[in-house]
């Protein structure tokens, strides 16, 4: 490990209920189970399930998925800039075409997401809010602890104009969505995109499931690294439920897509 990352992690440990978070981290990572079913058995039961995003997207409102596209590369060209001028690897967004498609055809109230980065799914959310004229963006974050100063890089590829609608909070999953459940009554979207382990999972889902408004919507991405979508669905049998890929990993969705009543 480099010793500036070991100054800077050591700089976010000195506060106390950072290192706490961390330290969560890290022992996820080496301690957390897998879920019922074996890496092979949840990589075959996505591949069996799997489905064209833009099929689907399209299937549903052709016109929303082309904005979608157009959204999704402005996006990014404009990011590529911001993100080139850094010397950070920030990472990238979680399926941020469909994140803005969804949000635009369902007509949200609250959405909550948890796993910023650099921004791009929380730029999707809030492109669609601001075209829809309604709604709210709830994201929960930790700093990226082995570079100086993380906290503002944090949404950095955010745009300035589209943050009226959002509420950032920083202090971890375990922290923020206690804070950000007492700050909203019930969500439309949630989507999930921040520690992968299966506990990690596992407690964000309880915490916000009984939230969920009667057409809330659980969107979770990575989920090819544990079985816990696969265990979700099994569990809770949702009405509706899917599988997709993007950028290479496996994306779920629980819940029916529902327009809002005019």
């Amino acid at each position: 490990m480099q010793k500036n990352n070991v100054i800077n992690i050591g700089r976010q440990a000195m506060r106390p209920s950072r290192f706490f978070v961390m330290l969560n981290k890290v022992r996820h990572r080496f301690a957390t189970q897998k879920g019922r079913h074996s890496i092979n058995e949840n990589l075959k039961w996505l591949e069996d399930n799997c489905i064209d995003l833009k099929e689907f997207a399209m299937s549903l409102d052709a016109k929303l998925w082309r904005e979608a596209e157009l959204v999704s590369e402005l996006l990014e060209k404009r990011a590529s800039g911001i993100l080139n001028s850094i010397e950070y690897e920030l990472g990238g967004g979680g399926a941020y075409p469909f994140l803005h498609f969804i949000t635009r055809y369902i007509e949200p109230d609250t959405i909550v997401e948890t796993g910023v980065a650099a921004g791009f799914s929380s730029s999707a959310f809030l492109s669609a809010i601001k075209a829809n004229g309604r709604g709210k963006l709830f994201s929960s974050d930790f700093p990226y602890f082995r570079i100086p100063n993380p906290e503002k890089y944090i949404g950095i590829v955010v745009e300035e104009k589209l943050r009226d609608g959002w509420e950032l909070y920083i202090e971890g999953d375990k922290n923020n969505i206690p804070q950000i459940l007492s700050n909203t009554n019930e969500i439309d979207i949630f989507h999930y995109d921040s520690d992968k382990s299966y506990s990690g999972r596992e407690f964000a889902v309880s915490s916000v499931i009984g939230s969920l408004s009667s057409r809330g919507v659980l969107i979770m991405d990575d989920i090819q690294d544990n079985s816990f979508f696969y265990d979700y669905v099994e569990d809770t049998k949702p009405e509706s439920w899917h599988v997709f890929k993007f950028l290479g990993k496996y994306v779920g969705i629980a819940g029916k897509l529902t327009r809002r009543s005019t």
